[in-house]
């Protein structure tokens, strides 16, 4: 089994090697023996940190190294690429002014170039009537035609159906649930969809539904045994 290489670590203070480096702190950019510079970071209650290994002769810089390394963490995470995905859920049974809910956060999604991963998620003994669900699904993808392609059809994995959406250019896009002229900020949407996620009015219901429907059952195999 291959390990992975591991990366450089950062060389600070007396780890520093080379007999002589250039040194940047504040305004200045000097050449110094690294003896000298260690004298001066340490005169500063500050670290020499080697920024440039590799250069000739090495560069270090003079810092607070925690403050350097919390900086260079920020920095890596900036730098790395965002995932263009947003995820919406359905239920069988959702009511119309939820679906409407949910279809206007997919179509803000796609406008602002985000593909959209659909999910329905069957509950208790919902899944004998799984026609519906794709039902459903077949809907949210004509309802969205307009705006996104699919580049995924409706398929079942264990309890729920997957499709998955991209958006089309954006001068092709024709909105069915938003007026195009319509004021909306990103973010706002993406806080508006998280809470409606976190508060679906079906979940409880169907919760109680499906315990009404096992205990009913086990009190018709209680009889019969009597």
């Amino acid at each position: 089994m291959k390990r992975r290489p591991r990366e450089p670590r950062t060389r600070v203070n007396d780890r520093i090697r080379a007999p002589e480096i250039r040194v940047i702190y504040g305004e200045h950019n000097v050449v110094l023996p690294t003896h000298k510079a260690l004298s001066k970071a340490k005169e500063l209650g500050l670290d020499l940190v080697e920024i440039a290994p590799h250069a000739r002769p090495p560069v270090c810089r003079i810092v607070d190294y925690g403050k350097y390394k919390y900086e260079m963490s920020k920095q890596k995470k900036a730098d790395k690429p965002k995932k263009r995905e947003k995820e919406v859920k359905f239920r069988v049974n959702i009511d119309p002014h939820d679906y409407g809910i949910k279809m206007m956060h997919a179509e803000d999604f796609l406008a602002h170039g985000f593909k959209v991963r659909v999910q329905l998620q069957f509950r208790g003994r919902q899944m004998a009537h799984k026609e519906l669900g794709f039902e459903l699904m077949k809907r949210v993808k004509e309802d969205l035609s307009s705006v996104a392609n699919c580049d995924l059809e409706p398929k079942l994995n264990n309890r729920n159906i997957l499709m998955m959406l991209s958006p089309l250019p954006p001068e092709k896009q024709v909105r069915k649930f938003r007026k195009d002229d319509e004021q909306y900020d990103l973010e706002e949407t993406e806080a508006a969809h998280a809470e409606h996620e976190d508060e679906d009015p079906h979940d409880e219901d169907e919760d109680i539904a499906n315990e009404g429907e096992e205990t009913s059952s086990d009190g018709e195999s209680s009889e019969k045994e009597a």
